[in-house]
């Protein structure tokens, strides 16, 4: 079955392009619970975990996308099964600015041999321009032209997710589902769909360990289309190298590492459309921490009647 799904990903994956309104980040693979609720808490085995991920896109291009993304996750299973979230991500590009917040729940269901979440995310979009004119009278204060002004909207999104004790997973999810209209501002955030897999393959080096692991995301807004491909080494859950393909965009490599509940990794992506006679690359950081919820304390009472 996993062999069948990671073909359906990549074929998906390389037959279309996709025009960006939500987020791309090439550690995607550390941020599944902003694009997929029902992912919310299923890897962390009774953790909660928190990460940062703040991206430098097309550098030195004037106006190109900056990001940060903020998500907090735990996995609730000792108390009930359930997992809640918190996703933060601002964007800006030119002279807009753009914030999402959502808080997450997933219940979680054992299922096969794996767990399944279903999720579902509440949250506000905040979007905003702050336009600098240049006008050929020098006057910029026309009255003509539209000054800095912002709107809010409502936001949801809703996913499902499996993860497999034999090494696999799959998501399938969608995004911004109200496709809210800001009309003062002519925005309105487009309906995306998310389809995520991969699978992990573990083999003993002599003491070691080396892990295997492919990676494949695809989005859409219906109109168009976009995947990452990306396939990671990792050493004794420590060391890890990676490449990452992004359709018709970048080739991203990356490296990094986990010490003691901590996963620090970085990225560069290598511009390939026409853009990269310009933009000097992507530069991407991301930063995870990872703490063991403590176990349910369990009081004990005895009758006097026996001291």
């Amino acid at each position: 079955m996993k062999i069948k799904l990671l073909t359906l990903l990549f074929a998906i994956s390389i037959s279309y392009a996709f025009s960006q309104q939500d987020k791309l980040l090439t550690h995607f693979i550390f941020d599944k619970t902003s694009i997929n609720p029902g992912a919310t808490g299923v890897d962390l085995n009774h953790q909660i975990c928190g990460t940062l991920i703040y991206r430098d896109q097309w550098d030195k291009f004037v106006g190109a996308p900056n990001s940060t993304l903020v998500n907090v996750e735990a996995d609730l299973a000792r108390y009930f099964p359930s997992a809640l979230g918190l996703s933060y991500y601002y964007d800006e590009i030119g002279f807009t600015k753009q914030n999402n917040f959502t808080l997450n729940y997933a219940f979680h269901l054992p299922l096969g041999n794996g767990k399944l979440g279903i999720g579902a995310a509440l949250g506000l979009v905040n979007y905003s321009i702050d336009p600098t004119w240049i006008t050929p009278d020098q006057n910029p204060n026309d009255a003509s032209l539209p000054n800095k002004s912002s709107a809010i909207s409502f936001d949801a999104n809703f996913g499902v997710y499996y993860a497999s004790l034999k090494g696999w997973y799959v998501g399938l999810s969608t995004t911004h589902i109200p496709a809210m209209e800001m009309k003062n501002l002519n925005f309105s955030t487009a309906r995306h769909l998310y389809l995520m897999g991969g699978y992990r393959y573990n083999m003993g080096i002599g003491s070691h360990e080396l892990g295997l692991e492919a990676n494949v995301l695809a989005r859409s807004d219906i109109k168009l289309f976009s995947s990452d491909i990306n396939i990671r080494a990792i050493w004794d859950n420590f060391l890890y190298l990676g490449v990452t393909y992004r359709t018709f965009d970048a080739v991203a490599l990356m490296v990094g590492g986990s010490y003691y509940g901590f996963t620090l990794g970085y990225s560069y992506d290598i511009s390939l459309n026409r853009i990269s006679n310009i933009s000097k690359g992507s530069h991407e950081i991301m930063l995870k921490y990872c703490h063991a919820l403590p176990p349910l304390l369990i009081t004990k009472s005895r009758n006097p009647r026996y001291l």
